[in-house]
């Protein structure tokens, strides 16, 4: 009786493992790889949401992959090398395309930077600019009497 337990628990491990190997792929896990990937024919379209021949095919073949027991990051590495980096949803960190995740944080430093230049010397200015535009009592006096001549001339 023991032994009759024993068997039937062996064989229920085995055939869960089995099918867990084995077993049919759902489309949240084929669209799980898939969304990571972009289109082939139309630009910047995610995989999983295309509905041309190449994805269907695209998805079918990821589909058979991960039945093959294949890991996901597997399945992306095989299409990058295939396909190349355009394939993938979000650049590579790594080489030239690794600027796409630097360069917006430089150009924000170099932004504020920049700011904080243009604020202290406009904060600085008024002083200045105030400091000169203010009219000696000579320069007004020399004003006013090139401007009453000027309308004395203009009367005649």
């Amino acid at each position: 009786m023991f032994a009759i337990l024993i068997g039937m628990a062996m064989s229920l491990l085995i055939v869960g493992a089995v099918a867990a190997q084995g077993g049919t792929v759902t489309d949240d896990q084929v669209n799980a790889v898939a969304k990571k990937l972009n289109c082939p024919v139309c630009e910047n379209v995610p995989l999983d949401v295309c509905e041309t021949q190449a994805c269907v095919q695209w998805r079918d073949l990821i589909r058979q992959k991960l039945a093959a027991g294949e890991k996901p990051e597997q399945i992306i590495v095989y299409f990058r090398a295939t396909y190349g980096d355009r394939v993938l949803q979000s650049p590579p960190r790594e080489g030239f395309a690794g600027l796409v995740w630097i360069l917006p944080f430089v150009g924000l430093i170099v932004g504020v930077a920049i700011l904080v230049v243009v604020l202290r010397r406009m904060a600085a200015q008024p002083a200045a600019v105030k400091a000169g535009t203010v009219a000696t009592p000579a320069a007004l006096d020399e004003y006013r009497d090139r401007l009453e001549h000027e309308l004395r001339e203009s009367d005649q």
